[in-house]
């Protein structure tokens, strides 16, 4: 069978979730190029946020979303996100995600920028796991077809509609194609750009490479969130270091043993974590090291290791006891808030072709991402993707967004003489270097050139390696010139040659082809 009314392109929370739902009603295909189970939503270790105390609102949690977007979160996305978080929430128990609870109740965590405790966990630091392991185990178990191994190579669109997509099965080399009435894209981020990051290896930057190449816009790459502790130990993959840390009571030090957050801002250890990363890149520089050092073992040492065990048992595994021993830590590449434009209802300008979880743009985490709201925002617009496919959408009057769009389209770039090859690592050392967590024109421009010079110069791609560098590259190329262009500091978008944020610039970048 070659036709299914919906295909879904990746196997995280917002695909496998999508699948399930779409299956009531219709034929569902899910392609991954790797193992279902393999993908970002297993690393996401802080929670998941919703609104469901008495002590809190959707409104509340609309507030902190908009406020940490820096001035460009869509407010209607948000109230969406928010009011519709709880019944989410809900059919997460339904599907026996075993959220962690106090006295009969779900627990609830304070995140940075949280105005009160809204996060849920499940099994301490292994939220993302749990979440994945239950969705994964149900859609095995429902008869949804998966393929696994096979990577989208191609979307199809035909007067400006979807009609499929293209694929590769990677262990064969051979070319499939299937056609849908439906496609949605839910690939994850583009986190492997960067030398430092936090994600699983198969975040690629497929779907943006696809959607693009197909026609769809992207939209506020240049915002890349930067988490501020990873784990640094030498030899040692960078591994997350939870927020909920801080949360718990964990503070940040120098190598010298200064507590220095106060310094930077009022919040201090629990100021937004843009603030954190540059803080802590500041403090490795005046004290010449690679590290600060994030301390734990102030606290209980049974809290350390009932709240956060996966973070407790990598780390001694690897020769540290974090109850009695400091966190060597530094920032590393987390989270791409921008992606493939979507309106409330998942879909693109392309029609029949949606997306959703990091690969989409909804315009709620505008240029800085609130803690915790990305599983949840998976959730809520996979479930609004599958009312609107189903025709059983709920028309509401938009408020109206009064932001600005830029559009652009990626010009030719001369080619330099002579540049080295493109590679994984060499890409991913450009990224940390030139268009990382300080960027400034200079180191943006050359990055741009190599990346457009990469672009030109490769070959078509015929197999897994080689699509993934394409992809990375073509990635790579929105976001360093999305960051040149943007000539100020918002959110997650630093620029050390414009350090101010403008009201000019309270605007939104959207790439087309």
């Amino acid at each position: 069978m070659n036709r299914y009314d919906y295909i879904v392109i990746g196997s995280g929370i917002g695909g496998l979730y999508t699948a399930l739902l779409a299956k009531e009603r219709g034929s569902v295909l899910v392609i991954t190029k790797g193992s279902i189970d393999d993908c970002n939503t297993r690393y996401a270790q802080g929670g998941i946020a919703a609104a469901i105390s008495k002590d809190d609102s959707p409104r509340l949690h609309s507030d902190d979303t908009v406020n940490a977007g820096a001035g460009l979160s869509d407010k209607e996305a948000v109230d969406i996100l928010t009011g519709e978080a709880p019944a989410r929430i809900a059919d997460l128990v339904g599907y026996r995600v075993p959220f962690d609870t106090l006295d009969g109740e779900i627990a609830l965590a304070q995140e940075a920028a949280h105005s009160v405790p809204r996060v849920l966990h499940a099994g301490g630091d292994a939220t993302g796991e749990h979440i994945e392991v239950t969705l994964s185990r149900l859609v095995r178990s429902s008869g949804i077809k998966v393929l696994e191994d096979f990577m989208a190579t191609e979307i199809l669109v035909e007067k400006d509609k979807v009609t499929g997509v293209k694929v590769l099965d990677c262990r064969t080399g051979s070319i499939d194609e299937f056609e849908c009435r439906f496609l949605i894209v839910a690939t994850g981020g583009a986190g492997q750009l960067y030398k430092y990051n936090t994600n699983s290896d198969v975040a690629t930057g497929d779907g943006i490479a696809l959607a693009f190449n197909a026609g769809a816009e992207i939209i506020d790459m240049e915002f890349f969130q930067f988490h501020p502790t990873a784990l640094r130990l030498p030899g040692v993959l960078p591994f997350l270091i939870s927020e909920a840390v801080r949360g718990e009571g964990g503070v940040l030090r120098n190598i010298e043993g200064y507590r220095f957050m106060s310094d930077y801002h009022p919040a201090g250890d629990m100021a937004p974590r843009d603030i954190v990363a540059r803080s802590i890149l500041n403090e490795i520089k005046k004290t010449n090291a690679d590290r600060v050092l994030l301390d734990v073992t102030h606290l209980p040492p049974h809290t350390i290791t009932a709240r956060f065990p996966h973070i407790y048992r990598f780390c001694l595994d690897h020769g540290l006891d974090i109850t009695r021993d400091q966190i060597p830590v530094a920032p590393a590449a987390h989270y791409m808030i921008g992606g493939i434009r979507t309106n409330n209802w998942g879909e693109t300008n392309i029609a029949g072709l949606f997306a959703t979880g990091e690969a989409a743009c909804t315009g709620v985490h505008g240029a800085n991402r609130l803690a915790s709201n990305s599983l949840l925002e998976a959730i809520v617009f996979s479930k609004r993707i599958i009312e609107k496919a189903g025709g059983k959408a709920k028309v509401r009057e938009s408020e109206g967004d009064n932001d600005r769009i830029m559009s652009c389209t990626l010009s030719q770039r001369p080619v330099p003489k002579a540049f080295p090859p493109a590679s994984l690592t060499g890409l991913q050392q450009l990224h940390w270097d030139k268009v990382g967590i300080i960027r400034e024109k200079e180191g943006l421009n050359q990055a741009a050139t190599l990346l457009a010079a990469w672009q030109q110069s490769l070959p078509a791609p015929v197999d897994q390696p080689s699509l993934e560098l394409s992809n990375l590259i073509l990635t790579g190329r929105l976001l360093t010139e999305a960051a040149l262009i943007r000539e100020e500091s918002r959110g997650a978008h630093y620029r050390s040659d414009f350090p101010e944020s403008s009201p000019r610039w309270q605007c939104h970048i959207v790439w087309k082809k």
